[in-house]
């Protein structure tokens, strides 16, 4: 039977999302939480392969401890397990802590596949499933648009702007999934019901990880977010028509020379 590890995340509601103007930071109050929608559509593409063939389906998530919300809507949609990481140890982990404490955790499971999104909406940097792939020492398959398995191989549809490409890959391997790529479905109502009842979520610290403090949250972290801001409105631009390539490059480089660009 296939093991399927997805790592999951938390993540506010970025259509109800607005920034302090004083402070420029996010203003998470009264915000809703909800699952990555690319995390929800590589729970889907896990899903769909163990309808298929049968597998073992555990979601892990790191975040605090309300994140337990959506292990809960992923086992309710169907997976079989969720483990959440939480400690303070974690907090302020850029890509790269995060994805040190994730490869930490997945070391802990014999897996076949580890699925994530491509990107989480709270950052859009697209580096974790890369970064914890080069961390396990596997490799990475990225911007899947379909999973499936034959013969003991994955077989991926790489979805990228102008082309699809169809790679084979033997496990274990790493995909990143891309939200718009399949429609995740409905929480089963009995399940749903279940879980809460019934499911202990299993939380997991840093020590879970066996990784050391100053690779994970702050200290592990080479980056840093100085300021968050919305998008301003910008004055309307110049239109010049009807300049040949000589004067037109003579234009932008006194625009640039202006504006102290060069």
């Amino acid at each position: 039977m296939l093991k399927i590890l997805v790592c999951i995340k938390q993540v506010p509601d970025t259509n109800e999302i607005k920034i302090d103007p004083v402070k420029g930071t996010l203003i998470r109050e009264g915000v809703p939480s909800i699952m990555n929608p690319d995390d929800k559509a590589g729970l889907e593409a896990a899903l769909r392969l163990k309808d298929k063939y049968g597998a073992n389906v555990t979601v892990i998530s790191m975040g605090p401890m309300q994140a337990q919300e959506i292990i809960r809507e992923a086992i309710a949609m169907g997976a079989d397990d969720g483990y959440l990481l939480s400690d303070f140890k974690f907090a302020g982990a850029d890509t790269l802590a995060t994805s040190t404490a994730l490869c930490g955790a997945i070391k802990n499971f014999e897996y076949d596949l580890v699925i994530m999104g491509r990107q989480a909406i709270d950052g859009d940097t697209a580096q974790v499933g890369p970064e914890t792939a080069e961390l396990l020492g596997i490799p990475q398959i990225s911007y899947a648009a379909s999973i499936d398995y034959k013969d003991g191989y994955f077989i991926v549809e790489r979805k990228v702007e102008d082309r699809i490409y169809v790679l084979k890959a033997k496990a274990p391997i790493v995909v990143t999934v891309l939200g718009e790529s399949m429609k995740p479905r409905y929480m089963n109502v009995a399940r749903l019901i279940d879980v809460y009842r019934n499911k202990q979520i299993n939380v997991w610290t840093a020590e879970k990880t066996n990784t050391p403090a100053e690779k994970l949250g702050l200290k592990g972290s080479p980056t840093q977010v100085k300021e968050s801001f919305g998008k301003q409105l910008k004055a309307a631009g110049t239109v010049m028509d009807n300049l040949d390539p000589q004067e037109a490059a003579k234009v932008i480089a006194k625009t640039l020379a202006e504006k102290h660009y060069l």
